[in-house]
């Protein structure tokens, strides 16, 4: 039997049907056609799912989507305004830290996460907030400089 489930998407409000043991990755993809958040395992292992449930970084294809009920919930979709992309996304693309784009959504979410709850974060607890985010293509090393660099301009330090 179908569950409604009403929550937050992005700041908006959203309703939608689903069947109870659907994750909310299959409801975010099919029910919500918010297609920015990738499937890559299914098992929480390379982040490419990950989303921020009430600010709190999960794996969407581990959460049951009838879970949401009543929360809040960030995807991809939702970091950049319409009028700017975010700074994460911005030094993504500027320090050319993106190739195939599988891992690309989680990171994003990954690295707002980190940005949100340590505005200053160093070198190494950049390291260890991403390393749930697998990548197969970039490496990580232009991913983690330009976490960085997003961090520094958000904190209006001088680059």
């Amino acid at each position: 039997m179908k569950q409604h489930v009403s929550s937050t998407v992005n700041g908006e409000q959203m309703e939608f049907l689903c069947e109870p043991d659907e994750t909310l990755l299959e409801a975010l993809r099919d029910r919500l056609n918010l297609t920015g958040t990738k499937e890559g395992c299914g098992t929480g292992d390379c982040g490419a799912c990950s989303v921020l449930l009430d600010g709190t970084l999960v794996c969407s294809c581990l959460v049951f989507a009838p879970e949401i009920e009543g929360r809040e919930l960030t995807t991809v979709e939702g970091i950049a305004s319409p009028e700017a992309l975010h700074p994460v996304q911005r030094k993504l693309l500027e320090h050319a830290a993106l190739q195939c784009g599988i891992c690309t959504p989680g990171v994003v979410v990954a690295a707002k996460a980190l940005l949100d709850a340590n505005p200053n974060p160093s070198e190494e607890e950049t390291r260890y907030w991403l390393a749930g985010n697998l990548c197969r293509c970039t490496g990580y090393d232009k991913i983690i400089r330009a976490v960085l660099d997003a961090a520094a301009e958000m904190r209006g330090a001088a680059p």
